[in-house]
């Protein structure tokens, strides 16, 4: 006879079994998202993400978070990815989102939003509410009950909605009052301290931040994880367009130039090293070969270069481009020593050497002070305001040709769109011929070359033109083409 707590037994091994199978579904379907989305995950990191969750409190999210980007990050850089598709995969529980608190409501059952407010200051001006779930039962009740609006598609959320509403940033004095403990006169001096009201503005934020993450779980919760993470997920630093950057995407490209300098700057070495022995001079070899019936057994080769080229950079830094130019720049200038001079000039329509702006140092903050000086003292921009890349390259032709010599290598910077002006291609076949090496890197999608005042293909007749429309694709560029 079967006992009667076999079947028990049973059905709870199969139950184990099943909940270690969604888990370890889960896990490689969030790795196999991060992959698409271009960070690199081995099976190594994989397996050590396994056996991390293994000995992780899975209902502790942030120690699960943690683990999970110490064995499968291996840049920092891709934190902001990595935590975004985490909050899609492992949600937090709906328990745990229940908006418990109770408020008061009007007649029609809506909830008094005065009263949602004098919660939010309480709240956010407790250290333990983030501790005790009182922080996140508010954030669902505001998203709950202030984001939720119908569709033409149905059931959807808004952030922007729901922090409207609330209109934190006008509680901020009250929240630092709060936060100091102060009431009546004092609360008003307490709430006007330095230290109180960034303490303030930096729990609005986390509660923006929060806001933001519980519609984007709703929403997935509406229209499936994948339709979500389209426009949830931020694209990785090294793989945002330059012309769709806004300032918060170019701040977190310029974070990238230092990894990136340093990773070309050994490559460039090695290429230089290789090429101590130079080509082969097959001629040489041939000759040599007739002493042993014609096998080449002895490879002769040409005498190597020596020296390191001189690199002159031509860049557009009108509006469209400027952005690009700018992260061109700073990073021609941290592979500077890999140069034996680097030469910059700047045209908006007409070109000018800028040089001398930007010759001493190169952090972040020089660098974009340095910038702001060129464009305003630089002659760059003396007719109407508007690219013209026919007249850039007709005045270097006349001015600075002779600055060009055969061990420069040239880079142009830009888009190419010259607003239906004259080309004078002839101008920019003259510079190419005085130089060893040059290119044209154009920020701006392939397909949309030769589209409107483009005149890409025109220019790109005459020299190499690449597209470089983020960081990945100029780091590869500049590897690749760079003399050594």
């Amino acid at each position: 006879m079967v006992s009667t707590g076999a079947p028990s037994s049973s059905s709870e091994a199969s139950s184990s079994s099943s909940g270690v199978e969604r888990i370890v579904d889960t896990l490689t379907g969030f790795v196999e998202d991060l992959r698409g989305r271009g960070i690199t995950v081995g099976p190594s990191n994989l397996i050590d993400a396994g056996q991390a969750m293994t000995v992780l409190d899975l209902l502790d999210r942030e120690s699960l978070r943690e683990g999970l980007a110490a064995t499968i990050l291996s840049d920092p850089l891709h934190r902001d990815t990595f935590d975004r598709c985490f909050e899609l995969w492992f949600p937090l529980g709906n328990a745990a989102r229940i908006a418990s608190t109770v408020v008061k409501r009007d007649a029609d059952g809506k909830v008094d939003v005065d009263a949602v407010r004098e919660l939010v200051t309480q709240t956010l001006a407790d250290p333990e509410a983030m501790a005790d779930g009182r922080f996140d039962q508010l954030v669902a009740l505001i998203v709950a009950e202030m984001g939720q609006y119908e569709s033409a598609q149905g059931e959807s959320y808004s952030v922007y909605q729901a922090m409207s509403v609330i209109s934190p940033q006008t509680l901020i004095a009250r929240i630092a009052a709060a936060m100091a403990g102060g009431q009546g006169r004092d609360g008003e001096r307490a709430g006007t301290d330095p230290l109180n009201r960034q303490a303030a503005r930096d729990a609005t934020t986390r509660l923006r931040q929060a806001v933001e993450t519980e519609t984007q779980r709703r929403m997935a919760e509406v229209r499936g994880r994948d339709a979500v993470s389209q426009y949830a997920v931020p694209k990785l630093p090294e793989n945002i367009d330059f012309f769709s950057a806004n300032p918060q995407d170019m701040i977190k490209m310029r974070r990238t130039i230092d990894p990136i300098a340093r990773l070309l700057a050994s490559k460039l070495e090695f290429r230089r090293r290789r090429n101590k022995h130079a080509a082969v001079d097959v001629r040489a070899t041939l000759r040599a070969s007739m002493s042993t019936g014609g096998v080449p057994i002895d490879l002769r080769r040409r005498k190597p270069r020596p020296g390191k080229p001189e690199l002159i950079v031509i860049c557009d830094v009108s509006g469209s481009v400027s952005g690009f130019s700018q992260f061109t720049l700073q990073l021609v200038y941290a592979l500077r020593q890999q140069f034996s001079n680097v030469r910059i000039f700047a045209f908006v329509d007409t070109v000018d050497e800028v040089t001398e702006f930007f010759d001493r140092g190169n952090d972040d903050s020089q660098f974009g002070e340095r910038m702001t000086t060129m464009l305003t003292q630089a002659q760059i921009s003396l007719r109407d305001g508007h690219s013209d890349y026919g007249h850039m390259l007709k005045g270097f032709a006349d001015h600075y040709l002779d600055t060009l010599t055969h061990r420069s290598a040239l880079l142009i910077l830009g888009d190419a769109r010259n607003n239906f002006r004259p080309t004078h291609v002839d101008s920019l076949a003259k510079i190419r011929d005085k130089v060893r090496n040059a290119y044209w890197l154009n920020p701006e999608r392939k397909e949309h070359w030769d589209s409107g005042d483009s005149a890409a293909s025109t220019y790109g007749d005459a020299i190499d033109m690449f597209e470089c429309r983020n960081v990945d694709q100029l780091g590869r560029v500049i590897a690749d083409l760079l003399p050594v």
